[in-house]
């Protein structure tokens, strides 16, 4: 099958798509947007988290076909052409970003955590940040990370 769908608000498509197939695998493998992760395939983890009409969504769980004619943005759509969006920025100075695995999944959570919420307090932070999982940090520099992106 055939999809179309915007993504980083750019038109896509993709043929010979598999009706099994995650939006995830379409993501890297057909589009060439290799920034969410593919690390349980179960939405256990979080670090395929992007954005589906404004909503974050477990990538790997979403049927490449759902994504019919819907908006989609990556951690590759949060920067904009005058450089990196402030949470990417933070992440960045923060050193909450070790083996970049887990990091596009923070990075899609906190920015929409901010959006909602521009100054949480930290269990707000730590519920937010809930579905996503690191196996480097310890996450205190993380949730520094996210500290600072909402004072910035």
């Amino acid at each position: 099958m055939r999809i179309e769908l915007t993504v980083n608000g750019e038109r896509h498509e993709a043929d010979d798509v598999w009706e099994g197939e995650s939006l995830l695998y379409a993501l890297r493998e057909r589009l060439g947007l290799p920034g969410s992760k593919n690390a349980c395939e179960q939405g256990e983890c979080g670090s395929c988290t992007v954005y589906m009409d404004g909503v974050p969504v477990c990538s790997c769980l979403v049927a490449a076909g759902q994504a019919q004619g819907r908006d989609v943005t990556t951690v590759e759509g949060l920067a904009g052409d005058d450089g990196l969006d402030p949470v990417q920025q933070a992440f960045v100075e923060c050193g909450a970003v070790q083996c970049g695995f887990c990091t596009p999944g923070f990075l899609v959570s906190t920015h929409d955590l901010l959006a909602r919420n521009p100054r949480p307090s930290d269990p707000e932070i730590r519920e937010a940040l809930a579905g996503n999982l690191c196996r480097c940090t310890g996450y205190e520099k993380i949730l520094d990370a996210v500290r600072t992106a909402a004072h910035s």
